[in-house]
């Protein structure tokens, strides 16, 4: 954003999302093709390079094209690029993989140094490298170029692997998805990012005053066991109070500024009592992700939030997408149940749903929500960063939770798809509250203390943290990707590829 750029080039990096799909193939363009070409200027020569999604995929292509153009055949131009690239494919969710009309990309692309002419007979098998079939004819599929062009292919969970494998099966023609080459590595977590301070200090007291340089060790976690319910329950019980402190001194700063009125004070959690039992649920507002869920009966689910004896209260925060109407549909009916008087104020809303906002929410709250259409939950994270603060989770089994539940560190609902999906995962949801978490968080002895809950904070603690730390996942790409991609390992053969479509 200088005055030396175009206002137009200047607009093009001013935001991520919003546009139409000019913008969206120039910003691919910008990171993809002008990504190599700064690393070139800078003299950076990368051994492998990693793409992250169907966005990156520009990037593989240019590196084909810079082959080409210093005399190697197209065939071992693509050979030199599949050996040195791994490429990371994030969503199960067709919308986001992007898909261009040819002639649109051959505009961009044509008029680039090196490109149209540049390219003579080498144009057209270039281009097809992306070809792959639309709802609307042959399209320029950044993921399929992507996966041809990436010898090392993985997915974001064991579950997304296998959706991946079928999703992606008609690439390889003959094999069965099974023998699809896209193998996974699960996502995982930057533990001292989202560790509370509180909690690195109880650990360090507590496991060990090293405990951050081997936090992805599970026997370091066996020791776990050994924190006693009053430390936990002080633990639990100081970050919860933190959380509420953020929310209202957020809100008093609104207020004072008269930039709310009651209303919406207690919309963003005004009545909020910090003793009741807290669900968290924070996400984009994608459509998939049912963010409403919990909402489907309001009246049961007055009655569980309600009770005099045994309140339980659910923040909601998140964005929607600009251009996702259905994702901001369901952002607008979370903000109206936390309006509505009927609830009485245990529902709230978090607005500017940030990186800050999210520490003290995924540290303080007492269950972490997650309830995706399976399978389309590529993996998800929030309920790691959750665990790694002793918070369980109350998930749909899909993406992470498939590997990360084992009965002792949450709960788990949902069943198979279809139209009825919703309302059978509704009733589950709602039946896990009032017959197991509700009961057992609220079952004290005169000490006031939850034993029976903190079994499950301590076992949370111990066999998320490990597992499912950015650590682990960063050794597991290094041992499985980068390792033998720096090597010059044989990779599985290339899906065939078309030339591009000449109308």
């Amino acid at each position: 954003d200088i005055d030396e750029n175009t206002t137009g080039d200047r607009e093009l990096t001013g935001r991520l999302y919003g546009g139409d799909q000019n913008a969206r193939v120039s910003q691919e363009i910008l990171l993809g093709i002008g990504g190599v070409r700064v690393l070139r200027a800078l003299g950076i020569r990368p051994t492998v390079w990693h793409g992250n999604e169907g966005h990156t995929s520009l990037m593989m292509l240019e590196r084909v094209r810079e082959e080409i153009a210093a005399g190697r055949s197209f065939d071992d131009a693509v050979d030199i690029v599949r050996r040195t690239t791994v490429f990371t494919t994030h969503t199960p969710v067709a919308a986001g993989h992007d898909a261009f009309y040819y002639p649109l990309m051959e505009g961009h692309l044509d008029p680039l140094e090196g490109y149209g002419t540049a390219l003579g007979d080498h144009r057209a098998k270039l281009y097809g490298l992306a070809s792959h079939p639309a709802d609307w004819g042959i399209a320029f599929n950044m993921t399929a170029l992507a996966l041809r062009l990436s010898g090392h292919v993985n997915a974001v969970s064991k579950k997304h692997g296998e959706v991946s494998r079928a999703m992606w099966a008609p690439l390889w023609p003959g094999r069965k998805p099974e023998d699809v080459p896209i193998r996974s590595i699960t996502n995982g977590v930057h533990v001292p990012t989202w560790t509370a301070n509180a909690t690195d200090r109880c650990l360090r007291d507590n496991l060990d005053p090293e405990w951050l340089r081997r936090h992805d060790d599970p026997a370091l976690w066996q020791k776990a066991e050994s924190i006693t319910d009053e430390t936990l329950w002080a633990l639990r019980t100081h970050v919860k109070l933190g959380l509420f402190h953020f929310l209202r001194d957020r809100l008093r700063q609104r207020w004072a500024a008269h930039d709310v009125e009651a209303g919406q004070a207690v919309a963003l959690g005004a009545l909020l009592d910090p003793e009741a039992l807290t669900i968290g649920f924070a996400r984009r507002f994608a459509s998939y992700k049912r963010a409403t869920l919990i909402l489907r009966d309001l009246d049961r689910l007055r009655h569980i939030l309600d009770d005099t004896h045994r309140p339980v209260q659910i923040i909601f925060a998140g964005k929607a997408h600009p251009a996702d109407e259905g994702g901001k549909d369901l952002l607008q009916a979370v903000y109206r149940a936390a309006r509505d008087p009927i609830m009485a104020g245990r529902i709230a809303f978090l607005e500017d749903y940030d990186m800050h906002a999210a520490h003290w929410l995924v540290q303080g709250v007492d269950v972490w929500l997650n309830n995706p259409r399976a399978p389309l939950e590529a993996c998800g994270t929030s309920g790691m960063k959750a665990g790694l603060n002793g918070v369980p989770s109350l998930s749909v089994l899909d993406g992470w939770w498939m590997e990360g539940y084992d009965a002792g560190n949450g709960w788990a609902f949902g069943g198979p798809d279809g139209d009825e999906a919703d309302a059978h995962d509704a009733d589950q949801l709602y039946g896990i509250l009032e017959r197991e978490i509700v009961p057992l968080y609220y079952d004290r002895g005169m000490d006031g203390i939850p034993r029976g809950w903190l079994e499950i904070v301590r076992h949370t603690l111990r066999t998320i943290t490990p597992a499912f730390s950015s650590r682990r996942m960063l050794k597991e790409y290094i041992r499985t990707m980068y390792a033998p991609a720096a090597a010059g390992a044989e990779v599985p053969p290339a899906p065939p590829a078309p030339a591009a479509p000449t109308d």
